[in-house]
């Protein structure tokens, strides 16, 4: 997580002082790097170090917190960006130093015997699959590069691409199954709940990731915002993120992930047809604030439950694993989208300059994005499971049949007064 935040620093510092495009995006693939390291191992170091009884509500913070930073990222882009661009790299590097030192100060050593023992330590990096790691970011690259080429690259690029995209997505899939140490353990997904869990995750960021990136387009383009205004607008997802986001992680500990994570898409979807009826001449108070509002609820309805069921699904051991698929295919989702959607709803070029074409193409988008949420919801409903009375003890099952809990208390419990009375037995699990 240290060396994850401290590379990330460093690149944001080279993005500022580029002084040419290539060079700026050879530095952004480094900042991939970093955050690859911190995203996930951010979700594992809670997973692993708090009781299981905390984690529902400590990944509710993270994600609100996570969700507070992509929202208050476009009215705080929208103040640096005019003074100049390169403010928008300096400015993660005295937080980062700051996270880096908050991190080294306050997070454990390391254990060296487990490490050693889970084979983390120096053979695990001659254990890294770099065949698959090389096939995915080939596939990613292939697909996403064949949608942004197709509305006007030349059509041989685009089906070049394609072909690639497809070939090394099965090349990806097949390597796997057959990796001794694979990027993607295919046994993960034998659990269904974590395969539903990140089926959900795929389609809900997908419509999420077309929302954000849209969204501030047609506020600037089609009703005349600066870039302050337009990030300031969508202030109310991060008050409302900031106050729901731990508590709908807590509710869904208690009653269940699958009532949030039915409702929560189907009210997002809600927000974003209302976000459909923005155009021309809108207003703000009557047409922009109540979608956002609404949408807001849904993403804090979704976005905590989802995260905790995706990793509460898998084995204790493989949380960073878990956590990483988790978002690497958030992240997947809203990459295709931005680069898809666009392509869907007609839109490129001079369009973005037309207020009309945008406010258009938007509506168009918004009501894709708004199926695609909906069909989460589905999704959620026939396919997310809440656990049983022997919930706990299933995991633990399923976690290479090492218990996660386990009782202090030498024999069976304690029988109660009722039980003295009549001579029942104890009844129920031993926890």
């Amino acid at each position: 997580f240290v060396a994850g935040t401290l590379l990330f620093c460093a690149a944001s510092g080279l993005c500022a002082l580029a002084p040419t495009l290539p060079l700026l995006v050879a530095a952004r693939a480094v900042q991939g790097v970093g955050a690859a390291l911190v995203v996930p191992g951010s979700l594992a170091v809670l997973e692993s170090l708090l009781r299981p009884a905390d984690r529902a509500r400590a990944i509710g913070t993270w994600s609100a917190l996570g969700g507070i930073a992509g929202a208050v990222g476009p009215l705080l882009g929208g103040v640096l960006v005019e003074l100049s661009w390169r403010w928008v790299f300096l400015l993660p590097v005295p937080l980062g130093l700051l996270a880096a030192a908050a991190a080294g100060r306050h997070l454990p050593e390391p254990d060296a015997g487990a490490s050693a023992r889970n084979g983390l330590g120096r053979s695990a990096w001659r254990g890294l699959d770099l065949a698959g790691a090389l096939l995915a970011a080939a596939a990613l690259a292939g697909t996403t590069s064949a949608l942004v080429q197709a509305p006007a690259g030349p059509r041989w690029a685009v089906v070049a691409a394609a072909a690639v995209g497809a070939a090394t997505t099965g090349g990806f899939l097949l390597v796997e199954r057959r990796a001794r140490d694979p990027l993607l353990p295919p046994g993960l997904f034998a659990s269904r709940q974590f395969a539903a869990a990140n089926a959900l995750t795929f389609v809900v960021y997908a419509a999420l990731g077309g929302v954000f990136f849209l969204l501030v387009v047609v506020l600037q383009t089609g009703l005349g915002y600066s870039p302050l205004a337009a990030g300031a607008a969508t202030l109310p997802v991060t008050v409302v993120m900031l106050v729901l986001s731990a508590r709908a992680g807590r509710l869904a500990q208690r009653i269940g992930a699958r009532t949030p994570l039915t409702v929560g898409p189907l009210v997002i979807g809600a927000g974003m047809l209302l976000l459909g009826r923005v155009g021309v001449g809108s207003s703000y108070l009557r047409d922009v604030l109540p979608a956002v509002l609404v949408f807001a609820l849904g993403l804090a309805a979704t976005v905590a439950p989802v995260t905790a069921t995706a990793l509460a699904a898998a084995p204790a051991q493989q949380a960073g694993i878990a956590s990483g698929v988790n978002n690497a295919l958030a992240r997947t989702a809203q990459l295709v989208a931005v680069a898809g959607l666009p392509v869907l709803v007609g839109l490129g070029g001079s369009d973005y300059a037309d207020p009309r074409a945008v406010t258009g193409a938007f509506r168009e988008a918004m009501t894709a994005c708004s199926v695609l949420a909906i069909a989460g919801a589905v999704l959620a409903w026939a396919t997310i499971r809440d656990p049983g009375p022997g919930g706990v003890q299933q995991r633990a099952a399923g976690s290479g049949g090492r218990a996660l809990l386990h009782c202090a208390v030498a024999g069976p419990p304690a029988r109660t007064h009722v039980q003295a009375a009549t001579g029942d037995p104890p009844r129920g699990p031993v926890t």
